[in-house]
C-alpha cells in the first residue's frame, strides 16, 4: 500500500491506538486526537512517529479549524478514522437524558461533525476515506446498553447515507462494526448508571456482572483488528460495513434470521395496507 495519511480521532487508547501503531510501523503518516496534554504524552511515548492534536468531538465549534490546521500542516489527509467514542451502560429507565445526550454527542454528533469536516475536501480531490468506527451494537441490541446501541445504530444509518452522496465522488465511507475486543470499552472507559429498581435486577444484574467479569478477556485481538483495518483502507472495493470478530458476525447473522422469520410470518398483514 502507497503511503497514506491518515486522521484518527481517540487516538490514545483502544481502537485508535492500536490502529495508529499498526498504521505508524507501515510507514503510514499518522495524526492522532487527544483530549489532554497528559494523553498526548502517553500517545507519543507508543507511536513516537505520529503527530498529535488537541480535539474533543464534542466542541464542534473547533473541529474545522482543527482540520484546517491539520492539513495546512501535513497536507492532504487520506483517511478519516472516526474511532472517538465510548459506552454507556444502564437500563433505560434508571438512565438520565443527560446521560443519553452525552452518549449521542460523543457517538454520534462529534462523528458526524468530524466527517463533515473532511467531506468537502475529500470531494473536491475526488478522493478520501471515512471509517465511522460503530459496533455490532450498531445492528444488534441487547439489554442494558440502549443508548449506546441508540447511538450506534444512528451512526450507521448515517453511514449508510453518507456512502451513497460520497460514491459518485471517489470517496469510500464504510462502517466498522467490531464485536467484543480485548479494550477499555467495557472496563474503565465505560459510564455506568446507577442502579435504582429491584424489578430490573434479575434482568440486568447478571448482564453487568458477566461483562466486568469478562473485561480485558475478550477473544477480539485489537492488534489484529488494526492489521484488518489496514487492509481494508487498501482495498479498492471496500464493503458498506466490516464485521470483526466471531461474535459480531455469529450475532448479527442470527439477528438477520430472526429479521427474515419476523418478515415473513407477518407479510400479509404487511401487505394489507396498499390500495
Amino acid at each position: 500500500m502507497t503511503e497514506k495519511t491518515i486522521f484518527i480521532t481517540g487516538a490514545n487508547s483502544g481502537f485508535g491506538l492500536a490502529i495508529a501503531s499498526a498504521a505508524a510501523q507501515m510507514g503510514h503518516k499518522v495524526i492522532g486526537t487527544v483530549r489532554s496534554e497528559a494523553a498526548r504524552a502517553t500517545f507519543l511515548e507508543k507511536v513516537p512517529t505520529a503527530s498529535t492534536v488537541l480535539c474533543d468531538v464534542t466542541e464542534f465549534e473547533r473541529i474545522q479549524p482543527v482540520v484546517d490546521h491539520v492539513c495546512e500542516e501535513h497536507g492532504p489527509v487520506d483517511v478519516l478514522i472516526n474511532n472517538a467514542g465510548y459506552g454507556h451502560e444502564g437500563v433505560i429507565e434508571e438512565s438520565s437524558l443527560d446521560d443519553m445526550r452525552r452518549q449521542f454527542d460523543v457517538n454520534v454528533f462529534g462523528a458526524v461533525a468530524v466527517a463533515k469536516a473532511f467531506i468537502p475536501r475529500f470531494r473536491e480531490r475526488r478522493s478520501g476515506f471515512i471509517v465511522n468506527v460503530t459496533s455490532m451494537g450498531g445492528m444488534i441490541t441487547m439489554p442494558g446498553i440502549g443508548y449506546y446501541c441508540g447511538s450506534k445504530f444512528a451512526l450507521q444509518g448515517i453511514s449508510e447515507v453518507m456512502r451513497s452522496e460520497m460514491a459518485p465522488f471517489g470517496v469510500h465511507v464504510t462502517t466498522l462494526c467490531p464485536g467484543s475486543f480485548r479494550t477499555d470499552w467495557a472496563g474503565r472507559s465505560m459510564v455506568r448508571a446507577d442502579r435504582s429498581i429491584p424489578d430490573y435486577d434479575a434482568l440486568f444484574n447478571p448482564i453487568r456482572e458477566a461483562r466486568q467479569a469478562v473485561s480485558g478477556k475478550q477473544l477480539g485481538n485489537p492488534k489484529k483488528l488494526a492489521t484488518a483495518v489496514l487492509h481494508l483502507i487498501g482495498s479498492d472495493n471496500p464493503p458498506p460495513q466490516l464485521l470483526l470478530g466471531s461474535d459480531a458476525f455469529r450475532l448479527v447473522s442470527e439477528r438477520i434470521a430472526r429479521l427474515q422469520q419476523e418478515l415473513d410470518a407477518w407479510k400479509s398483514v404487511t401487505l394489507s395496507t396498499d390500495g
